[in-house]
């Protein structure tokens, strides 16, 4: 009968590297970038900004468009800052900054606007 791992034996494992979560692996700089894996990973990172903004905005009750330009400039700055700092990637590669940071824009700013009426509407009314 095999005897089960103990969770230092998990934990070594993890720290050596040989088991990465998806998120992890998404976000190592070390791992090769082709373009369509760099753009899904800038969209969902986008998207999960959109729903927590929304979700945050929503619950908080904040009204105004500077609230909507607020999200904006942050969801452009993580996405700028994931690629041009934590995975150090040539932009010019990937058909510039204009492409990685428009990528998923609209996607994420549709959610965060469902979510900021709906969760606002929801909660205060």
């Amino acid at each position: 009968m095999k005897k089960p791992r103990s969770n230092k034996a998990q934990a070594q494992q993890q720290s050596n590297g040989t088991s990465h979560s998806k998120l992890a692996r998404y976000l190592d700089p070390n791992s090769s970038w082709d373009k369509d894996k760099l753009l899904d990973t800038l969209h969902w990172i986008r998207q999960a900004l959109g729903l927590s903004c929304g979700l945050v905005w929503g619950a908080i009750p904040l009204v105004g468009a500077i609230w909507i330009i607020l999200f904006l400039v942050i969801s452009t700055g993580v996405v700028y800052w994931v690629y041009s700092q934590r995975l150090k990637i040539d932009e010019e590669e990937f058909g510039g900054h204009g492409a990685l940071l428009q990528e998923g824009l609209f996607a994420s700013f549709t959610l965060f606007l469902l979510c900021w009426i709906l969760v606002y509407s929801l909660v205060h009314f």
